[in-house]
């Protein structure tokens, strides 16, 4: 069996206190005043997703530490087209690990189970409401933390798809730019 490198999906009050050279209380005092996403352990520790750290670090133009971006980011492509489908999967497998659904349902399924760290949809599609998925998926707890990038040739989508929670928006069939988009959100120089 084949073992992936899996990057690190949850980090400690001290490892961002490390990532932004400031204190502990510091981190502390950021989680309370709801400056940084977190949650908060049984044991009322504070935890921090990858993804909410890659946020936090860019708004303030901290640098991305090496920790945030190893392992190949799980993604999650959604499009009901077998050719677009395809060619988004074959772009994308060089720099992430991707998972495709030409199935709505079945990727909405797959992604309330797995949360992978990327969902990359069409709002063009017939099957499903694209924009009330991702409103849907930023209003979840246990999806909040997903980032959506809408791939699509409906450049009228876009900023209501922006609206409803998308992080990009990505004009098909720009799949060099949708690469560079997806590594810029997981903590690449992309962007």
């Amino acid at each position: 069996m084949v073992r992936r490198v899996q990057a690190k999906e949850l980090f400690t009050a001290s490892e961002v206190a490390r990532f932004c050279q400031v204190d502990l209380k510091t981190i502390h005092n950021w989680a309370d005043r709801g400056e940084v996403r977190h949650f908060r352990t049984p044991g009322r520790h504070l935890r921090f997703r990858r993804v909410d750290v890659l946020d936090f670090l860019r708004k303030y133009g901290y640098p991305v530490p090496e920790v945030l971006r190893q392992g190949k980011p799980n993604v999650h492509v959604v499009d009901e087209d077998p050719a677009q489908l395809d060619a988004v999967k074959k772009a994308l497998a060089q720099r992430f690990e991707v998972t495709g659904f030409g199935d709505p349902v079945d990727a909405l399924i797959a992604i309330g189970s797995e949360a992978p760290e990327v969902v990359v949809l069409d709002v063009g599609g017939t099957k499903i409401d694209g924009l009330s998925c991702i409103t849907r998926l930023k209003a979840a707890e246990a999806t909040r933390h997903v980032r959506v990038v809408v791939y699509s040739a409906r450049e009228d989508k876009k900023p209501k798809a922006l609206e409803a929670g998308a992080s990009a928006f990505v004009q098909r069939p720009d799949l060099a730019k949708l690469t560079e988009t997806i590594d810029a959100l997981m903590g690449g120089e992309a962007g």
